[in-house]
């Protein structure tokens, strides 16, 4: 079988489509250089920034399997993680998840994209989820398929996956081709990164795990690529916000698996439209941090993340945001932020509510 020739098949894309791919690549790298100038000389705010992206990339790509933490729930449940039990499975997703995310931010360099990682990953990934322990960092051996879950319970088949007695060889394959095409430097990196995490979820290697897994490694590619910027704004949540046509852009290139006609130009393009999407919400979020006075604290930095988030808020709300602050706290931080002109606030006694000042 002639790997290299396969897969190039799937990239053989009509001329009007490489126009449109080459636009959102320059798009993406003129930002990449721009980012890392910004990078270097403002890099005090860029710690809460990641704080932000990891609990929204958590809540994100496990509510996309199913999951209903919320992003206030999953940050409070990181803050208790030593004390607390996991008795459910969605806080033992999400804590796979985190830890797994940390092992990738603070390790990159060193995690190379080979099945020996690969299967310590996704062993860290399924850590704390009791029923998946007798499988976790091991190929399938039982058919699956992927399904998309609702947040009403409903699921529905998308397509069906590589058979198990085929998985070790087309995981050898794919992974020898990404390595092949990194080392030669013949395609775009990020056209190699998308049509890996295409290959990795037909394939749908373990038996779980597999949609959250192909997040985590897509960051893992992007940082070693040095698309730095990742780290700092969710890539999950943005597919999350786009999930039907995450799925539309799976099963277009599905539908012809094993055909010479199996063409990925969909995902492709969904996959780099979320990157350009990434990009215009990383530079809103460094926008308004940088503007910032030197005079804001950690706990008044959260109180304007979570106003623009929901783009006007009740103090109780707030409140129930920051449950480790007792609400008189809260009043005085909230204070202190429309003085300086942070934030407004409309109405009054208990129908008082705060938004951000928007530029003009």
């Amino acid at each position: 079988m002639d790997i290299p020739k396969k897969m190039n098949q799937k990239l053989d894309f009509a001329s009007s489509i490489h126009q449109r791919i080459n636009q959102l690549l320059s798009v993406i790298d003129t930002f990449k250089g721009s980012w890392k100038i910004l990078e270097q000389s403002k890099s005090g705010y860029l710690k809460e920034l990641r704080k932000i992206a990891t609990i929204e990339s958590i809540g994100s790509s496990t509510r996309i399997e199913g999951a209903t933490l919320t992003d206030a729930e999953v940050e409070k449940l990181l803050r208790s993680v030593k004390t607390t039990k996991f008795t459910t499975r969605d806080k033992q997703e999400v804590i796979g998840y985190y830890e797994t995310l940390q092992i990738i931010l603070d390790n990159y360099k060193d995690l190379t994209i080979e099945e020996r990682y690969i299967h310590q990953l996704h062993g860290v990934l399924l850590k704390h989820s009791h029923k998946d322990q007798t499988h976790k960092g091991k190929y399938k051996n039982l058919s699956n398929q992927v399904v998309a879950k609702y947040p009403d319970g409903t699921q529905r088949t998308i397509f069906r996956t590589t058979e198990p007695y085929l998985t070790a060889s087309e995981m050898e394959a794919l992974l020898l081709w990404t390595g092949e095409r990194l080392k030669e430097n013949d395609l775009h990196p990020l056209l190699i990164v998308a049509t890996f995490v295409y290959e990795f979820l037909s394939i749908h290697p373990y038996q779980d795990g597999n949609g959250r897994l192909s997040r985590l490694l897509t960051t893992l590619l992007l940082m070693k690529l040095d698309y730095q910027f990742i780290q700092y704004v969710s890539f999950e949540h943005v597919i999350e916000s786009r999930k039907d046509d995450y799925y539309r852009a799976l099963i277009e290139g599905q539908k012809n698996r094993y055909k010479k006609e199996e063409r990925i130009e969909k995902w492709v393009l969904f996959f780099l439209e979320c990157l350009v999407e990434l990009i215009k919400r990383l530079e809103v979020k460094y926008e308004t941090y940088s503007k910032l006075k030197v005079g804001i604290n950690e706990r008044q930095q959260k109180i304007i993340a979570y106003v623009k988030k929901k783009a006007t808020a009740q103090i109780n709300e707030i409140e129930n945001h920051l449950s480790d602050f007792s609400r008189n706290t809260i009043k005085k931080d909230l204070a202190y932020l429309v003085n300086e002109g942070i934030l407004l606030k409309a109405g009054a006694g208990r129908g008082v509510r705060y938004y951000i000042k928007k530029e003009k």
